[in-house]
């Protein structure tokens, strides 16, 4: 079994001169840093009194499990021959506020895939399912991350035209 580390450094860089003398008497913003990478200006949510403006925890982890299925489909995808030319996702995370604190409760990507062949089409439930149980992120979390993807061929638009007349048009919404 292969082991990775992953480091950066965190640094808080709200301290409006007081510290957290009151709750309102502190910004919620923070630095990260890691070797060879642009850095990251980070806050809380809005609603945790967070600037709107910077990524969050939330949308970081939104981010991190709809990358890692994307990575992790694009690798099943070469391994079964099967050309994606195209990629989006749209996830959409719950999370419930209990107190103080809180959790995810579900995690719900919704990733259109835009395949060059149409054969190919019918393979994308087994690919995002085996996608599913590839991503590192997806099985170190204790919430479900459900998947709820559409697949398209490449040539055809979203609205079901096609740009060429000899392409057939072909859209199959996938649930698993």
């Amino acid at each position: 079994m292969a082991t990775h580390t992953y480091e950066l450094a965190l640094t808080w860089t709200g301290n409006r001169g007081s510290g957290t003398s009151g709750y309102r008497d502190y910004d919620r913003s923070v630095l990260a840093r890691s070797e060879g990478m642009p850095d990251l200006q980070l806050s809380a949510d809005r609603a945790f009194r967070g600037d709107a403006g910077r990524w969050n925890p939330e949308v970081l982890l939104l981010a991190a499990l709809s990358e890692c299925h994307l990575l992790s489909l694009l690798h099943v995808a070469v391994t079964h021959g099967v050309t994606v030319v195209d990629y989006t996702d749209a996830p959409v995370g719950t999370l419930e506020q209990s107190g103080i604190g809180g959790r995810f409760t579900r995690v719900l990507l919704r990733p259109e895939v835009t395949v060059a062949d149409p054969a190919h089409v019918d393979l994308l439930p087994q690919l995002h399912e085996e996608a599913g149980r590839a991503c590192f992120i997806a099985s170190s979390v204790n919430f479900p991350v459900d998947h709820d993807p559409t697949a398209r061929v490449m040539g055809e638009l979203p609205s079901g035209r096609t740009t060429s007349s000899s392409m057939p048009s072909k859209s199959v919404g996938l649930r698993e």
